[in-house]
């Protein structure tokens, strides 16, 4: 009977692979066969991907390295329909039914690349001392599920790049409306669900997103910083002269603990790795907005944007036995409606997220080749994301083909670089769309007597415009 249902999963499997690999040959509008046998290469390598004229030496790539080229500069793909078709693809839930899906941005880096216009001030950490530190590059935000329990799989459904000109928090809320016009569409959420929840880590203004997308039947989990000030609901005003009520109530500093009341919920677990876990959280407290950055340009009086801060301190980490406690804000201001000890499990889980990054530049090439135009990167990363994809949808199909030194790994356990192992045999049984190449003969090659121009150098542009703040009135003003 076991094997009876293992065969029809198997097949299901496969014909679920074969529709997603057809629909992602639609979505390739021009140079197709390039473009998806580009992508087939990746897969099927041996070993990481290291260069793009490598993986034009694989046998499921049946062009050549100027093919492979073209593809990706005069090749288009429609994302529109490939972003639809990731949203349709059954997602990991919670058990509730929630769904939880991870933002976060991972540059690509290109430091030396003065030609490659777009570029800006990408965040990346310094692997000598621990300090954060910028690069020129490209940053690419991505949008992907999230599954429960210890695992390395995510389920991506889109990606954006930052340009120069944008403000993150305004992308960050479009992005958010667009994927969830996308999930209502394809039937993934409807009304009577669970809120979909989306999981941030620090560097999003949670404030400002929460108040963008207060229309929307989203709520977000984040990471703030330890140092800010947090305030209760405000009372009546006091003493007996009428005047204006108060907008803000008692101070609540994080990092003062005589300023925290008795919190709404606290709850106490051992975790195997961290010790012993407390968390505690306070419902509707909200920041004190003033009228610089993200707000300097707000119509009206600023709103009062109330969320439930959560408070989670642990006995150790792997590496430092004395770790500082975390601060999350939850856009949900009721505390009591919450499960405080469930909000920090679904944030450990947004860590999976960089587990697929490290999988896709370490192993499936995401920032190796050194394209020049934005647009070739882009069409690069859309590649990625779907062969990432296919991994996914083919992990009940491959084989462990573990190494010696490897231990065994049953079929739900296999991680994404040991289905790539088995996925050629894969690609064998689940066949191409993609035309065979038609007979051809080498180009002519650049035209005698013809130089070109120096290519034009473009500055490395910042990532958001800091708006001109207000002056204090006791200030000196310059005549």
């Amino acid at each position: 009977m076991d094997s009876l249902q293992d065969d029809a999963a198997r097949v299901e499997a496969l014909a679920g692979l074969s529709r997603f690999r057809r629909e992602f040959y639609g979505c390739l509008t021009l140079r197709a066969d390039a473009l998806f046998e580009l992508a087939d290469a990746v897969l099927c390598g041996g070993g990481p991907v290291v260069s793009l004229p490598e993986l034009s030496l694989q046998a499921v790539h049946r062009r050549g390295h100027g093919a492979m080229y073209d593809a990706l500069t005069q090749g288009h793909i429609n994302a529109s329909r490939l972003r639809m078709s990731l949203a349709g693809l059954e997602l990991p839930r919670g058990t509730d039914g929630q769904l939880s899906i991870a933002l976060d941005v991972t540059p690509w880096p290109r430091p030396d690349a003065e030609c490659s216009p777009g570029r800006l001030h990408c965040h990346r950490p310094c692997r000598c001392d621990g300090v954060r530190q910028t690069i020129p590059g490209w940053p690419y935000q991505v949008a992907a599920a999230l599954g429960g329990g210890r695992s390395s799989w995510t389920g991506p459904l889109d990606v954006v790049r930052i340009g120069p000109d944008d403000d993150l928090t305004e992308v960050t809320a479009t992005q958010v409306r667009d994927l969830l016009a996308r999930l209502r569409e394809t039937g993934q959420w409807r009304e009577g669900d669970p809120a979909v929840l989306f999981v941030l880590d620090s560097g999003y203004d949670i404030v400002r997103l929460t108040w963008l997308l207060r229309e929307e039947p989203v709520r977000l989990l984040g990471r703030i910083r330890s140092d800010r000030v947090m305030h209760a609901p405000a009372g009546r005003r006091k003493g007996p002269r009428p005047g204006r009520q108060p907008r803000h109530g008692a101070e609540f500093r994080l990092a003062d603990p005589a300023t925290h009341p008795t919190p709404i919920q606290e709850s106490t677990t051992v975790h195997d790795r961290f010790g012993q876990v407390t968390a505690r959280c306070w419902s509707r407290l909200h920041p004190k907005l003033d009228r610089r950055g993200s707000w300097a340009d707000h119509q009206g009086e600023l709103p009062i944007v109330e969320g439930t801060l959560v408070h989670l301190a642990v006995e150790y980490l792997p590496g430092n036995r004395d770790p500082k406690p975390l601060w999350l804000w939850h856009s949900h201001p009721d505390a009591a409606a919450h499960d405080v000890d469930r909000l920090w499990r679904i944030f450990l889980r947004r860590f999976d997220l960089e587990h697929t990054f490290r999988f896709f530049k370490q192993t499936l090439g995401l920032t190796r080749p050194r394209l020049r135009n934005p647009e070739q990167a882009d069409r690069w990363v859309w590649l990625i994301l779907a062969a990432y994809t296919q991994l996914r949808l083919a992990r009940c199909l491959a084989e462990d083909l573990r190494r010696p030194w490897e231990k065994p790994l049953t079929p739900n356990q296999l991680t994404p670089g040991r289905v790539r192992r088995g996925y050629p045999r894969i690609h064998r049984t689940v066949g191409t769309p993609a035309n065979a190449p038609k007979a051809t003969h080498p180009g002519p090659g650049r035209p005698k007597g013809r130089t070109s121009t120096p290519a034009p150098r473009h500055p490395v542009g910042k990532k958001q415009h800091k708006k001109d703040t207000p002056k204090r009135s006791g200030a000196l003003q310059q005549p």
